[in-house]
């Protein structure tokens, strides 16, 4: 059902500073840069091998990654796993009795259809559902 591992998506409170880590101490090329607005973050996809680290800066502190900060800090925020029909995976996600915070998916980076499942369903840790726009 589930592909490979899309990205991991880290929550940061300042995108220049992470990205002056990972970009430049790493090395790691960035793919893109885009506001999300719907989810309210800026996001840097970097390249990581075949997946993608993902580097989210909240727009506001009432999004859910400034949510995040405020409660957890920085680090890692979700691990996202690729698949290639969202709509069936989360139909067998459900069925199987797996808590979604999403039934249906919505837009993401690049155009990508996203979709998280609780993280009390995946032993704390939040999982996205990612089917890549054609062309990604």
């Amino acid at each position: 059902m589930l592909g490979r591992i899309d990205h991991i998506g880290v929550a940061v409170e300042d995108l220049d500073a992470a990205l002056e880590t990972y970009a430049n101490g790493l090395k790691m090329p960035v793919v893109h840069r885009e506001i999300v607005a719907e989810q309210g973050v800026e996001a840097i996809l970097l390249d990581v091998g075949e997946g993608h680290v993902e580097l989210l800066a909240p727009l506001g502190p009432d999004t859910p990654v400034g949510k995040y900060l405020a409660k957890k800090g920085p680090g890692l925020h979700h691990v996202a796993y690729q698949v290639q029909d969202i709509e069936a995976t989360l139909a067998s996600l459900k069925a199987s009795g797996m808590r979604l915070i999403d039934e249906t998916p919505r837009i993401g980076i690049r155009g990508s259809k996203v979709a998280f499942v609780h993280p009390a369903a995946t032993g704390g840790v939040l999982s996205e559902i990612v089917q890549p726009a054609e062309g990604h």
